[in-house]
């Protein structure tokens, strides 16, 4: 029965394997986390249980459906996406669902669902530089035809992301950067680049609407840490008591864990079905849980790299580097922020974490990866149907 569903799935079958580990790791931990959270809400841990895997399971259609397009068809798509994209980022900043001095989501109506438009925005930026950077290869130098209208498209999504949403904004942009490298844009030009870049943060976190956050975020995060139990700071007011709480979580896991539902950080932090998803892992399955899903995330990142290598059109193996290195940065970005390593900011971890919009991107995303995989094996297969032995010439009088 396995052997039937994989010959169905095509591209490559290890990120087909990650994925689904992922996903049915992401069941059990949303399931253990909930609890808190139902409580607050007065509703039960299997109705957000059944919530999570119904997401999941519509992202893997998704994720199949995308897979069965061939990827050039994203080409054209990516212009569309992006022609949408930014009058939407405008809409959300100015008339978006506020929560916390930020205005991330929109609300679709019939449905009534919230939506997070950066994610479509990552999507589209992604896929439009792939098509850009393919298109402009020959004239990949010329600042008018090639740099002008790439670092407009990234220093756009970048500033109508980062009003709101800071840490999504600076790993897109370093995304941008590491596809801007691979496309041979030139070194000076990525400096001006990054210039601009540096230009834009420096003016969203002195004059933006969530200025006393970011400041306060990266005051903490540098900062000498307290106590939290009766030190100089009380606990409600300590600024960096999130990541106190989680590193204490880690640390309770040992290097076994305390096993599957058997978390008590799940009840003291905020949001541990997906900011702080990544510490109740490794409180419930140890240190070496942590290690496994670190690796399983590497794991993802090579195959996206093999995939690039084995790419004979430009447009392909700039799509699976640029999504491959999405979905890794924002992996890692939410594991050092669960370990200590960067300051707090509320990425979820991708396939992981509970969530609606980011799970189905993120599907979409790997779909398009598989999509390069799958032209990759069609083309390998018609060239082995397509050899045969050719004579070998005898020629007299030589050895």
């Amino acid at each position: 029965m396995i052997d039937q569903i994989f010959s169905k799935l095509k591209g490559d079958k290890w990120i087909w394997i990650i994925v689904i580990v992922l996903s049915g790791w992401s069941l059990l931990a949303v399931y253990s986390s909930v609890g808190t959270l139902a409580y607050k809400e007065g509703k039960g841990t299997e109705m957000y249980l059944f919530k999570h895997f119904s997401i999941i399971a519509i992202g893997l259609v998704l994720m199949y459906l995308s897979h069965k397009l061939d990827y050039r068809y994203y080409a054209g798509i990516s212009k569309l996406l992006m022609i949408i994209t930014i009058p939407l980022l405008l809409f959300t900043l100015i008339g978006g669902n506020r929560v916390n001095d930020a205005s991330r989501w929109v609300t679709i109506p019939v449905i009534n669902q919230t939506f997070q438009t950066s994610d479509l925005a990552k999507l589209a930026l992604i896929t439009f530089l792939a098509r850009m950077l393919s298109r402009k290869q020959e004239d990949i130098k010329d600042v008018k035809k090639s740099f002008v209208p790439i670092m407009g498209a990234v220093c756009a999504v970048f500033i109508l992301i980062a009003w709101a949403n800071l840490s999504t904004a600076l790993m897109l942009f370093g995304t941008s950067v590491l596809l801007l490298l691979i496309g041979r844009i030139s070194f000076k030009q990525i400096a001006m680049v990054c210039v601009g870049g540096g230009f834009l943060l420096t003016l969203v976190i002195l004059i933006g609407p969530r200025r006393a956050t970011y400041l306060s975020r990266i005051e903490g995060f540098f900062r000498t840490e307290e106590s939290i139990d009766g030190g100089a700071v009380p606990f409600q007011e300590d600024k960096n008591y999130q990541a106190n709480l989680a590193k204490m979580t880690i640390a309770s896991g040992e290097f076994f864990g305390k096993g599957a539902g058997n978390s008590v950080g799940r009840n003291l932090l905020p949001h541990p079905y997906s900011d702080f998803i990544f510490a109740i892992i490794i409180e419930e399955y140890g240190t070496i849980g942590g290690a496994i899903l670190l690796l399983l995330y590497m794991a993802l990142m090579y195959r996206c790299i093999r995939i690039v290598t084995l790419s004979p059109r430009a447009f392909g193996a700039f799509l699976a580097a640029g999504l491959g290195f999405s979905l890794t940065i924002q992996a890692l970005a939410n594991m050092a922020v669960a370990v200590g390593l960067g300051p707090v900011t509320g990425v979820p971890l991708p396939l992981v974490s509970m969530g609606g919009t980011s799970i189905l991107f993120t599907s979409v995303a790997l779909g398009i990866i598989l999509s390069v995989s799958r032209n990759i094996e069609e083309l390998k297969n018609k060239e082995e149907l397509n050899e045969t032995p050719r004579p070998r010439k005898v020629v007299v009088g030589t050895i």
